[in-house]
């Protein structure tokens, strides 16, 4: 951070307060001139003094009204910043430590030690002490030199005086230093004008160890609020302005080791009894015996002398912990913009603020401990001790298998978030999987992927492709898809033929079967009819960005274009806030020094924008809804959201994964229903693996990874939400429709299965489904007909999709492909990648939960056979044209032994 100029002064003016002040004559007549002014302003009197009073009028001609300068005092201070509550503090932001604190903050022992060896006639005099400063004159010219300045001097030269006191002689910014002492005790009579000088003086003061103020110097040295402080801690801290340098506490300390409650051997920092800022806190208390104001009838010479003998023990100096790093830094990238109007802003290291967060620190310990859990402990170096670590971290043993099946596949990284859709206030934020861990290739810790990483969404963008194919209307939950591998390339480029990873083809799927199971063909063929430059326009809106070049291309609707994690976390949001956006962030509200709100205006309200309809937001979460049942999806649905980590009790949740083609990239994103009190957040998470490097993983698709830690964490973060489905959020308008379980389309004549489904207004499906042809087929054989055939002929509906999608040739082309290796059944290869015909929803395990069949049969090929000539039957009308026999003719040889016919056998008794 660079150093403002204010802050080069102010070390400047502090630096001149602890510069040594010279010796001999040079310190003598430095002294001499003003001590001779105003001893003989205080003898003779200012008004039978003229010379005297010319030179005062001289000297304050360019003093500031010392009233209205102290007022205007304003402190550097380090900016807090604090969780939701304004209780955890999860960060303090700039190098210097500074709190602020009233007097009536300050411990009555803090002040009557500061009194004592600062100015002990402090409470009495005008500002400035003649018989103080004589005796500390003298002894200085003696050589045993000692400052002879007041509180209140001190405070002046610090913050009181213009910078043209210091460019003149030392003898005249002395006198001036004097004259403005007198005028601030003027400005302030009383005790309570005592107590705001004091109050300031305290609050200014450098006490080492980066430490401004009394208060930041009780935390920085003992982790005490000053309330806290022992009688010896505050004769401590009374004895450091001196020379902070000098009794700087931490550079008087030694490692010490030490024996702990439970018999382990620690070590902690202790400053030895011999150390000269001891023995200076000695003196102060000896001082305080007969000094104290504020504390005289407290103690009794016996507590002082307790307090000579207590050691100074140190807290641990280990440097300050951040909670929830990453989230502190998009906190601080925030709060430049808000002070400032850009990121850098020294302001926020400068102005004291408080910063009341939007962090849930419940949440945010819950997510912490789950991406560790997931990238870090399956990766410790002995397998042995997976189990033991995960215990360490509360993990449920019904959690440790999917842990632990993770090891030796090359996933070493996690990030994850949760958001309240309904206000964009993000309530928990791990940008990595442990920002203190050891760094490697793979595991870069301080790196943050859920904003500054661009990573692949793979399939979980496809509720974007979709809703926005809804919302123009140009598609329904109910439109069917061919799922069959063809060219997406435009003509003359290199063929683009992807496949699903199974490198299955399922043919007729509608899209809400096409958006549960992830199906990669049907999403591609989305993105075209949407219009690619337009959905990639779209998608924006939901709160995407892209990096620098990205155009739109076919793959962007299977999740090819980088995006930021975040960012996909709040349109997952957006659709489930009914397809409002609330911009995530990160500040609630943020105070001055002085606890005044200055933003947000105290009638700000947080502004939405719509992206879609609320119909078509809800139909998108009908979907996915039915990822987390495992009745109607049982491969996702084994992750479902529950109702606490450990609980077989299910909350409706709505989710979708997404895993990159090459396993770089392992996704999962989805909300809860909004609560129906208002109060309550409306959560939204989303979760990445992977590696810092972009090296893949060795196969591990998000069913096995991303889709349980998102569960673990979505089902842990919700544990005390009430349980509520998405069913009373369904707007009105909707219509309900039964429909082809295949085509989508209104029931036909040949439909074996129905569904219902849910449209739009005037979308709901008026014809009837037609994806069959009528064929003459021979009923004896079920082949086509001929003239011939046994018969009797007989016309049936066969299944026909050689005309579906018929917009796009290369499609259609690779349609009809299929239909020729469907026709033979299940598992026949064919088309650009060999891949296979399946039914909805084959695979390993079998799912088909619209039974074998592709909703019906597909024609014959092959012609039935013509039929042989039956044998006409002889009847004998003419005794001279005689019916042929019919019996055999006699063996010639008398049977099998002979020619002598074979006699009956007789039965036996």
């Amino acid at each position: 951070m660079q150093t403002s100029l204010a802050r080069r002064q102010r070390q400047r003016r502090l630096g001149a307060q602890r510069r040594p002040r010279g010796s001999g004559a040079g310190r003598a007549v430095a002294i001499a001139l003003p001590l001779f002014l105003f001893s003989t302003l205080l003898l003779l009197g200012v008004g039978v003094f003229t010379g005297s009073v010319a030179a005062y009028t001289y000297l304050a001609k360019d003093l500031q009204d010392p009233r209205s300068t102290l007022e205007a005092i304003s402190f550097t201070q380090q900016t807090t910043v604090y969780d939701r509550t304004g209780v955890v503090t999860l960060a303090r932001l700039g190098d210097d430590r500074r709190d602020i604190v009233g007097f009536e903050d300050i411990p009555p022992e803090l002040i009557d030690a500061t009194t004592s060896i600062e100015d002990k006639t402090f409470w009495d005099n005008a500002g400035f002490d003649p018989l103080g400063f004589v005796s500390a004159a003298i002894d200085t010219i003696q050589g045993n030199d000692r400052g002879g300045s007041t509180i209140t001097q001190q405070l002046v030269r610090a913050r009181l005086l213009p910078e043209s006191a210091f460019a003149g002689s030392i003898y005249e910014r002395k006198a001036k230093e004097i004259i403005q002492s007198i005028r601030l005790t003027e400005a302030y009579p009383g005790e309570e004008g005592k107590k705001a000088i004091l109050e300031k003086y305290l609050n200014q003061n450098f006490y080492g160890n980066r430490s401004y103020g009394v208060a930041a110097a009780a935390n920085s040295y003992w982790k005490k609020e000053l309330k806290d402080l022992t009688l010896a801690e505050a004769a401590l801290l009374a004895g450091i302005p001196q020379s902070p340098t000098r009794f700087d506490l931490v550079k008087n300390a030694v490692e010490e080791t030490y024996t702990d409650e439970d018999g382990k051997e620690q070590t902690r920092l202790v400053v030895p009894d011999t150390a000269e800022v001891v023995q200076r806190r000695n003196f102060i208390l000896d001082l305080m015996k007969t000094r104290s104001v504020l504390t005289k009838d407290r103690y009794s010479d016996a507590d002082y002398e307790l307090a000579k003998a207590e050691p100074v023990i140190l807290a641990s100096q280990a440097a300050d912990q951040w909670r929830a790093p990453h989230f502190v830094w998009q906190v601080r990238e925030e709060l430049g913009e808000i002070l400032c109007g850009s990121t850098q802003c020294e302001a926020i290291d400068t102005g004291g603020y408080q910063v009341i967060t939007t962090l849930d620190y419940r949440m945010q310990r819950i997510v912490e401990k789950w991406v560790w859990a997931a990238a870090i402990a399956p990766n410790v170096k002995d397998p042995k001790d997976v189990n033991r670590v995960l215990a360490a971290r509360q993990i449920p043993k019904s959690e440790w298998g999917w842990i632990r099946s993770l090891r030796g596949h090359n996933i070493h990284n996690a990030a994850a978030g949760v958001t309240d859709y309904r206000t964009g206030e993000i309530l928990a934020y791990a940008g990595s999987a442990s920002y203190t861990a050891k760094g490697s290739k793979r595991l870069q810790p301080q790196f943050d992927v859920l904003s500054d990483g661009w990573r692949q969404p793979g399939s979980s963008i496809k509720p974007l492709v979709y809703v926005i194919g809804v919302e123009d209307r140009t598609m329904t939950a109910a439109t069917m898809f061919m799922d069959v591998v063809a060219n997406f390339a435009p003509s003359g480029a290199k063929a683009y033929t992807p496949t699903q990873a199974d490198g299955l083809e399922r043919g007729p799927v509608r899209l809400r079967n096409a958006l549960q199971f992830s199906l990669n063909i049907p999403a591609l063929k989305a993105g075209f009819i949407n219009g690619l430059e337009h959905q990639f326009q779209r998608m924006k809106d939901f709160g995407l960005s892209y990096p620098a070049g990205a155009v739109a291309v076919a793959s962007e609707s299977i999740g090819t274009i980088e995006i930021h994690p975040i960012d996909l976390m709040s349109a997952y949001g957006t659709i489930g806030n009914g397809g409002v956006l609330v911009p995530h962030h990160t500040v609630q509200r943020v105070l001055d020094a002085g606890g005044k709100q200055i933003w947000p205006a105290t009638n700000a309200k947080t502004a939405g924008t719509r992206v879609v309809s609320k119909a078509a937001a809800y139909i998108i979460t009908d979907i996915l809804a039915g990822n987390s049942k495992p009745d109607v999806n049982p491969f996702w649905g084994k992750w479902r959201v529950t109702d606490g980590i450990s609980s077989s009790k299910a909350r409706p949740a709505a989710y979708k994964t997404g895993t990159t083609n090459d396993n770089r990239d392992v996704h999962a994103y989805g909300y809860l229903a909004a609560p129906s009190k208002a109060n309550l957040p409306a959560l939204v998470a989303g979760v990445w693996m992977g590696n810092s490097d972009n090296s893949p993983n060795d196969g591990k698709l998000s069913l096995d990874t991303s889709a349980p830690l998102w569960s673990a964490i979505l089902s842990e973060v919700s544990k005390d939400l009430p349980i509520e489905g998405f069913e009373r959020l369904k707007p009105k308008g909707l219509e309900t429709a039964t429909v082809d379980a295949f085509t989508g389309m209104k029931p036909g004549p040949a439909t074996r299965k129905t569904v219902k489904e849910l449209f739009l207004p005037g979308t709901t499906p008026t014809r009837a489904a037609d994806v069959t042809v009528t064929v003459d087929v021979d009923e004896a054989t079920g082949l086509l007909w001929q003239e011939g055939c046994a018969g009797p002929m007989v016309s049936r509906a066969f299944l026909d999709f050689s005309g579906v999608e018929s917009s796009f040739r290369n499609w259609q082309k690779a349609n009809i492909n299929w239909q020729k290796r469907a026709a033979r059944g299940p598992g026949v290869s064919g088309g650009p990648e060999g891949t296979r015909t399946a039914y909805f929803y084959g695979g390993y395990p079998a799912f088909y939960p619209f039974g074998r069949t592709w909703g019906g049969t597909f024609p014959p090929t092959k012609t039935c056979p013509i039929a042989e000539p039956s044998p006409s039957i002889c009847v004998e009308t003419d005794p001279f044209s005689p019916c042929p026999s019919l019996e055999p003719p006699p063996n010639p040889g008398g049977g099998p032994g002979g020619g002598k016919p074979t006699p009956t056998p007789k039965p036996k008794p």
